[in-house]
C-alpha cells in the first residue's frame, strides 16, 4: 500500500515543479482547458491571488480574483486539476496577510472628470469611489444613506 502512495504522490510532484511558487498577492495569469461539446478551448484567467488553501496536500487550491467591468469574479482552482494548463507569475505583490478577503471591497474607477488648470489646458481628474460589500452597507445605518453608483457617477459628471 505504501508503495502505491508513493507513486502517486512522485506523479503529482511533476505538476508541483511544474507551477510558479506564487502567494497571495502575486499577479497571475491562469490558462485553463475549457471543453464545450467536442471543441477544445485555452480560456486565460488573469487577476490577483487572494489565498491558498491547503497547502501541500493533494487537495491544494488557490482562489484568483479579477474585477471585469466593474464586477469582480473569483475562481477557484485545485492546483493539481489537469484542466490547468498552465500557470504564468506575472507580477509579485507585496501583502502582510494570507488571506486578501479585504479586496472584496473593489475600488472603481469613474470616468474622469476635465478641469482646466491656470495655463488654460485640460487636466484629467479621476475619482474613486469605493464600493463596500451589502454586508456592512446594511449593519452600518449612516452607510445606508450612500447612493448607489449609478447615481453617484451622473452626479460626479454634473459637477455636483
Amino acid at each position: 500500500m505504501n508503495e502505491l502512495i508513493k507513486i502517486v504522490e512522485a506523479e503529482y510532484q511533476d505538476v508541483r515543479a511544474k507551477m510558479p511558487d506564487f502567494k497571495p498577492g502575486d499577479t497571475v495569469n491562469v490558462h485553463v482547458m475549457i471543453r464545450e461539446g467536442n471543441k477544445q478551448r485555452i480560456q486565460q484567467f488573469k487577476g490577483i491571488v487572494i489565498q491558498r488553501k491547503n497547502p501541500n496536500t493533494n487537495g491544494e487550491t488557490f482562489t484568483v480574483r479579477k474585477v471585469s467591468n466593474g464586477i469582480g469574479v473569483e475562481r477557484i482552482f485545485p492546483i493539481l486539476s489537469p484542466n490547468i494548463e498552465k500557470v504564468e507569475l506575472l507580477r509579485q505583490g507585496k501583502v502582510r496577510r494570507a488571506r486578501l478577503f479585504y479586496m472584496r471591497a473593489v475600488k472603481v474607477k469613474l470616468p474622469g472628470l476635465r478641469k482646466k488648470n491656470s495655463s488654460g489646458g485640460a487636466v484629467k481628474e479621476i475619482r474613486w469611489i469605493k464600493i463596500l460589500p451589502n454586508k456592512i452597507l446594511s449593519t452600518c445605518p449612516a452607510l445606508c444613506r450612500v447612493r448607489p453608483v449609478q447615481r453617484l457617477t451622473s452626479r460626479l459628471q454634473k459637477g455636483c
